[in-house]
């Protein structure tokens, strides 16, 4: 069955800044008006969003240090990396996960980065925050998967370096961000042990794999910017299928905890949900959260750092992460 090149929300629904996708049908005259102006207005909170982004971080590094394969140019944006955020010393379990933000393959959303990763640290888990190349800056598939396979061999191969299990080492993404995870726990593969890059000879397979409201599907319930701009306007279906997560689950598939809304007005439910089923076809083991309530991009809870308000989704995903042995037992 191929699916559908041309899928599109509902019209009139507005789509989550980072695809930058409103669809207005059947408008004219004042209506046409009103709809520019929305446009507008979505189009300046998105940009005036990227310009407050945080600095890179000074203790980031490049995933590459003589450059990235498939760069465009030498600036920021061509410029994959990571930044650690290490736990106590005493409260390390050993355990990593690697961290993909949202933001439709056009930016990278704040909160759903250092945030995570903070989040982590409390529960003894080490966090890499992943900045990778994006279609925003001319890049489209497969330089994304290179970017988050690369991060998450270079966090197993220099496990001892920041005194980690080099089996105990996850990936999580949200959004857009939680595609590109679901995307490497569907490709990834097992090194080349004759590579004379040591980063490059071991596994990308991630040993576990948290879903946020993720993109998982190119097909009808896609979100159409994410697509775009990892895909281009007018992709093969082929191409569409293959980067389709829920096609491709294997019993190699790592287990996953994954969570959405029943309201999420950008990326439908059903991109978990068919996740879900693929994974209980073949076996693969899984934690499944849809909750009633809620708008896309939520994060923790709030957009900024908050404890006192974070959404149940974290409480059960520590729960979760305790059974996969990568998590501190509850005090």
């Amino acid at each position: 069955m191929l699916l559908d090149k041309h899928s599109s929300p509902p019209a009139g629904r507005n789509r989550r800044p980072d695809g930058l996708h409103i669809s207005i049908a059947n408008i004219s005259g004042r209506g046409y008006a009103a709809g520019a102006m929305k446009r507008i207005i979505v189009m300046a909170a998105f940009f005036t969003w990227l310009a407050a982004a945080p600095a890179q971080p000074a203790n980031s590094f490049p995933l590459w240090p003589d450059g990235a394969p498939g760069a465009l140019g030498q600036g920021d944006k061509d410029i994959p990396t990571l930044t650690p955020y290490l736990p106590e010393p005493d409260k390390a379990t050993g355990a990593a996960i690697v961290i993909c933000p949202g933001g439709g393959y056009a930016g990278l959303a704040a909160h759903e980065g250092a945030d995570y990763a903070r989040f982590l640290n409390e529960a003894g888990i080490a966090g890499f925050v992943l900045k990778y190349r994006l279609g925003s800056a001319g890049y489209q598939h497969p330089i994304m998967l290179l970017d988050a396979a690369r991060a998450l061999r270079t966090v197993r191969a220099r496990a001892n370096q920041w005194r980690l299990d080099p089996k105990r080492i996850g990936i999580m993404g949200s959004s857009a961000g939680g595609h590109l995870a679901a995307t490497l726990m569907t490709h990834f593969n097992a090194g080349k042990p004759e590579a004379a890059d040591p980063i490059e000879r071991v596994s990308s397979r991630p040993d576990a794999v948290i879903l946020c409201y993720a993109v998982i599907t190119m097909g009808e319930f896609t979100h159409t910017g994410s697509k775009r701009n990892l895909l281009g306007n007018d992709p093969a279906p082929e191409l569409a299928r293959e980067l389709s997560a829920e096609l491709h689950v294997t019993r190699d598939t790592p287990p996953c905890f994954i969570w959405h809304t029943y309201e999420d007005p950008a990326v439908p439910v059903e991109n978990s949900l068919q996740l879900a089923l693929a994974l209980r076809r073949v076996g693969v083991p899984f934690d499944l959260h849809i909750y009633q309530k809620g708008s896309h991009g939520l994060g923790l809870g709030t957009r900024d750092w908050n404890p006192e308000r974070r959404h149940p989704w974290t409480r059960d995903c520590v729960f979760w992460l305790r059974a996969q042995g990568f998590a501190r037992p509850a005090d």
